[in-house]
């Protein structure tokens, strides 16, 4: 979603890279660009202005006229700025005395009832969610959270009547569904209306009456731009919501809602949804959000896939990236890991600086096949050529092409992008004395 933001935020950064020092006049310039950057984005124009004042006021001091190169220092204090105004981030409160109660509210179309079976799927780890389908008016909204949570393999509550329009009953029914199977949270998926109106409000307040909520969360479409912060005020006065839930982050949109939400709002964001598969939801970061839109990937975020789908420092060992060790056998290993972690295009942008290697670029639709022809590339290898590339000439090139069923340019395209890789991870190896070699950022010997 912020990929133009971060174009631009890289250019803006580029220009200033040339001058040693700034003055005035270049950082009034470069402020000029950041805040036509974020009204392009769609952020709120009272957001951008209080924004923009507080780098000018960091910016101008003299202690930082004298300091570090002038594109490190203003991307630093834009870096920290940026984290600042999406605000800090905050747990979901669980009751010391179950059940824990979560109310989850949003417009038609938010993707309310996907978040609500991706929420469980989160607290399934340590907790025992039941989601309930509070949906009676939409056409189908009860049938698709049962096949989600079976999918998911989380409990279900719905009307046992389908005629039953009482919302209210299921919500009682569901209390007791939920004492009886020993569920310690029940999540309702509340229904969502096209716009706000009483008749909605005044379902809401009942509901809550029954089954008092300890968290009232809005699921907000951060497709819908400036809308989306409208919607969020509007909810926010009428429920008092203790959270809010972006979803479709993974799409086109300019994105500047999500910046902006929390300080017109004042409501935590919790969650942001990242596709959907119902594993594709984030606990919400301000600093790897910030890291993202700034050109410095996320690799925490990329750990944490690591960890969750059980790759560990047994497979490739921190020695194996390094400059001098890291080859063919090194990429096929880490290829075969990536398809664990899902698409590709996703895990690019967690990596910082894969973006700037030459030719290389995915997206949603290629980067499975993109990866299978890699592997077929590297596989139809001899064991010597993959431990020392130097070896493969022109001859190799056209056997491996024919064997893996591809072209020598594919084969040539492949080898100058492990070279580029080679040096990235050599990069990254070097800096582990300041803490933040790869060893380091994936958590290895620790």
């Amino acid at each position: 979603m912020f990929e133009s933001l971060k174009e631009k935020f890289t250019a803006i950064f580029s220009k200033l890279g040339s001058k040693g020092k700034l003055s005035e006049a270049d950082i009034d310039a470069a402020l000029r660009e950041v805040r036509r950057s974020l009204l392009e984005a769609d952020v709120d124009f009272r957001v951008a202005k209080d924004f923009i004042a507080k780098i000018r006021s960091r910016a101008s001091s003299a202690e930082v006229l004298e300091s570090i190169t002038a594109n490190e220092r203003i991307a630093a204090i834009v870096y920290e700025e940026l984290i600042s105004l999406m605000g800090k981030s905050e747990p979901l409160i669980i009751s010391p005395k179950p059940p824990t109660v979560i109310l989850m509210a949003g417009l038609q179309g938010s993707g309310k009832t996907t978040t609500t079976v991706k929420l469980a799927k989160i607290l399934k780890n340590s907790h025992s969610p039941l989601v309930v389908a509070c949906d009676l008016r939409r056409p189908a909204a009860v049938e698709q959270l049962r096949v989600l949570a079976e999918d998911a393999k989380i409990s279900f509550y719905g009307p046992e009547d389908k005629n039953n329009s009482d919302v209210l009953t299921v919500v009682k029914g569901a209390k007791k569904f939920a004492q009886d199977h020993m569920n310690d949270i029940i999540i309702l998926d509340t229904a969502g209306r096209l716009h706000i109106d009483e008749e909605l409000m005044t379902e809401l307040k009942n509901i809550a009456e029954i089954l008092p909520p300890h968290e009232k969360i809005l699921v907000v479409d951060s497709m819908i731009g400036q809308e989306a912060v409208n919607a969020a005020k509007s909810f926010h006065e009428l429920l008092n919501l203790t959270g809010l839930i972006l979803t479709k982050l993974d799409g086109d949109a300019r994105g500047g809602s999500a910046l902006a939400i929390r300080a017109v709002t004042g409501v935590p964001v919790k969650f942001a949804g990242v596709g959907e598969n119902t594993d594709a939801l984030e606990v919400f970061s301000p600093e790897r959000m910030a890291g993202r839109i700034m050109g410095m990937g996320d690799l925490q975020g990329l750990a944490e896939k690591v960890r969750a789908a059980g790759i560990n420092e047994d497979v490739i060992k921190p020695a194996e990236l390094s400059g001098k060790q890291f080859n063919l056998e090194t990429l096929l290993k880490q290829f075969e890991q990536i398809e664990k972690l899902g698409p590709l295009d996703k895990l690019a942008s967690m990596i910082p600086g894969l973006d700037k290697i030459k030719n290389f670029s995915v997206n949603e639709d290629d980067s499975s096949k993109a990866l299978k022809r890699n592997k077929a590339i590297i596989q139809a290898m001899t064991p010597a050529e993959r431990r020392n590339p130097k070896i493969i000439k022109g001859s190799r090139r056209r056997r491996i092409a024919e064997g893996s069923g591809t072209s020598v340019q594919m084969v040539n395209q492949l080898l100058a992008q492990f070279e580029q890789m080679k040096k990235l991870f050599k990069t990254f190896s070097s800096s582990s004395r300041s803490g933040r070699g790869l060893k380091s950022l994936f958590g290895f010997g620790r």
